[in-house]
């Protein structure tokens, strides 16, 4: 790789990781190389791309066109070199995911896996988390998310419908009742989840209700549990209950009132658009959870 490209990427990185030492470690450089290699790109440019501080590094405006741009011009040569080292349909190297526990435990566990033995060049690590990250700082591939994304910087792409229900165990609602309107629903005890919990329940005619929760964890599967354990109300995606609601153990409270859907999407950073492995990983992903999507969506 030329000088001029060895910059681009030493910028890049400096960029991803927010700091120049951590850079400088991903990249196994001395430090020194990396501030030298930056300053030597900003001479040959004429302007500044990163402000420095002591405690943050920030793009100028300059900076952020030139990121932009660069990121592609780098995702295109390591999938030029890729596809010449093995192919444009072969994916290799390791791939790293990260998803919900519930979601990566019953669906993309073993569909992960279903890719991986058609892919023998490539390793596969996944992570589960309900908390929201961030896939660039943490150096995540591909993370699957639900709903509305809010970080524009990256790549989104809806893998497949999802509707959010309200369900509950029918023991629970035969000892309290069962709701018939969505203002009755702050009588109730709620399982909540998330960091930070949902218990402002917004509804698709724009309806809302604060519910009360007694019970919450930061673990979505924790909470499904509790409920199936009859401990109160929980507000889930159809694809972790589906299977629950269709054996009985859980019941859909107001089926009538509809929440607003919350699409499953993959989502990945610019620098990775190119990649064989996650350009393939997530078509696959697309046709399989499609014919795998639940009849409620």
């Amino acid at each position: 790789m030329s000088d001029g490209f060895l910059d681009m990427l030493v910028f890049v990185r400096v960029t991803e990781a927010g700091s120049l030492s951590r850079a400088a470690r991903e990249l196994g450089f001395s430090l020194t190389v990396v501030s030298r290699k930056l300053s030597r790109l900003e001479e040959r440019l004429g302007v500044r791309l990163i402000n420095r501080t002591t405690r943050s590094l920030t793009l100028t405006e300059e900076g952020s066109r030139f990121y932009d741009r660069s990121v592609r011009i780098l995702a295109e040569i390591e999938d030029a070199e890729t596809e010449a080292a093995s192919g444009k349909d072969s994916a290799i190297g390791t791939l790293k995911v990260t998803a919900t526990f519930a979601f990566g435990v019953r669906w993309l566990a073993p569909l992960l896996a279903e890719f991986q033995q058609s892919h023998p060049m490539l390793n596969v690590r996944l992570d589960t988390t309900d908390g929201l990250i961030n896939i660039v700082e943490d150096g995540y591939d591909l993370a699957i998310r639900f709903g509305d994304l809010a970080d524009s910087s990256l790549i989104a792409r809806q893998l497949a419908p999802n509707r959010r229900v309200i369900c509950a165990a029918p023991a629970y609602l035969d000892r309290s009742g069962r709701p018939s309107s969505i203002e009755d629903l702050v009588n109730y005890d709620v399982v909540s989840f998330g960091d930070p919990a949902n218990t402002h329940w917004t509804f698709e005619d724009g309806r809302s209700v604060n519910v009360r929760s007694r019970l919450g964890s930061n673990n979505g599967e924790l909470a499904h549990r509790w409920a199936l354990q009859g401990r109160g109300l929980i507000l889930k995606s159809i694809w972790d209950v589906e299977d629950d609601v269709a054996s009985g153990k859980l019941e859909i409270v107001l089926p009538d009132q509809r929440l607003p859907a919350a699409p499953i999407h993959a989502v990945f950073p610019h620098n990775r658009l190119a990649a064989a492995k996650v350009r393939l990983c997530v078509d696959f992903l697309a046709a399989r959870l499609k014919r795998a999507a639940p009849r409620a969506v």
